[in-house]
């Protein structure tokens, strides 16, 4: 890096006395300047202000100057410093964000408030982010699953359709004629094909506060999931009552809107809800999605969680699911839950497919 660059890095880095007047920068340099003076200047006079149209124009700018991550960053502090939460329901707003994750569920946790005049932008924002999380999840988890409902369990006794020759070569090549130039094979080898429609999932969505990220990742997997003929997907989200949105499942923007985030959490409420649902349970994947700070019984819990496992259904339990550090549980909980062979972890939406995967194998394997 040459002087000139560290010099003009440097005038961008510290504050001066004039907002937006960094002696020698000129071009987008400039406008960075003043980009960053509006926001983290506010304080010395001459900031943004907190006028919605004022605040579209500068994510406007902000959009065309800096990279996304970067993007999210000033958003993020936008909305902290400037107490940005009345504004973030106006239209012109909601038209200019850059959406994220976590503006998402702050928007979610302000849904009931959205004036009508601001409903079908805030929808559209949130739609906006839908969209790219199901097309970055949702083909690494139909191929899992595909892979998962393919793995299939060796046989002896294969039909003509289902055996493995490759396999089944390497097993008789002792039994390979000369005389005759061909392979007599003695033992055959294949893989017997499971039957579609096996599997039941459910996924029951804590709705708390402390799972707003995992809310939002887990509706858009649920509904990648719901696609998949293969499953029949259920997805109910608890706090200390109960709600069934299966019938939301084609479109998750009508999910996240139907959640309602922070309140209580009754676990073992969700869990016999859960039960009463299941009529296959040897066919039946549960996938908790909860940190497991359970404000009802938690002794309920475990037993209704052991009940479960009793009946033959496949539970796991997912911490959190969210590309944000390191989640917070109920350890002693997780545990307990962990005692009964019921794996607690967190997980990646990434990671999830594989997740997926291996636990539909493992019900298999039982």
């Amino acid at each position: 890096m040459d002087d000139d660059e560290h010099q003009r890095r440097w005038r961008l880095v510290l504050a001066v006395e004039e907002p937006g007047r960094t002696p020698g920068l000129d071009g987008d340099d400039l406008r960075v300047d003043r980009a960053l003076a509006g926001l983290y200047d506010a304080d010395r006079g001459g900031g943004l202000g907190r006028s919605a149209p004022q605040v579209a124009r500068w994510l406007t700018e902000v959009r065309t100057l800096f990279p996304r991550r970067a993007v999210h960053q000033l958003q993020h502090d936008a909305l902290e410093r400037l107490k940005l939460g009345e504004a973030l329901l106006e239209p012109e707003l909601l038209a200019e964000i850059e959406p994220d994750v976590q503006l998402v569920t702050m928007l979610l946790g302000l849904s009931r408030s959205v004036p009508a005049r601001a409903r079908e932008a805030a929808r559209v924002l949130v739609g906006r982010l839908v969209a790219e999380l199901r097309q970055r999840l949702e083909g690494p988890l139909h191929a899992a699953a595909r892979g998962a409902l393919l793995r299939q369990r060796r046989t002896s006794r294969p039909r003509a359709r289902e055996i493995d020759w490759d396999r089944t070569i390497r097993l008789n090549l002792r039994h390979w004629h000369p005389e005759a130039r061909r392979l007599v094979p003695e033992r055959l080898s294949g893989r017997r094909r499971r039957q579609n429609g096996l599997h039941d999932v459910i996924i029951c969505l804590d709705q708390s506060g402390s799972m707003a990220a995992s809310v939002v990742y887990a509706s858009v997997l649920a509904s990648a999931l719901a696609s998949i003929p293969s499953f029949h997907t259920r997805l109910i989200a608890f706090d200390t009552s109960v709600v069934d949105l299966s019938d939301r499942l084609a479109d998750p923007v009508a999910i996240l809107f139907g959640v309602q985030l922070g309140g209580g959490t009754e676990i073992a409420r969700a869990l016999a809800w859960c039960s009463a649902a299941i009529t296959r349970p040897a066919e039946t994947l549960l996938i908790l999605v909860s940190d497991l700070h359970d404000g009802g019984d938690a002794a309920d819990t475990v037993r209704r969680a052991r009940e479960l496992r009793r009946a033959g259904v496949k539970v796991l339990v997912l911490l959190a699911l969210s590309d944000q550090g390191v989640p917070s549980w109920d350890t002693r909980m997780a545990g307990e839950l962990a005692a009964l062979g019921i794996p607690c972890f967190a997980s990646t939406p990434d990671d999830f497919p594989g997740v997926f995967a291996s636990a539909l194998t493992g019900a298999e394997r039982g």
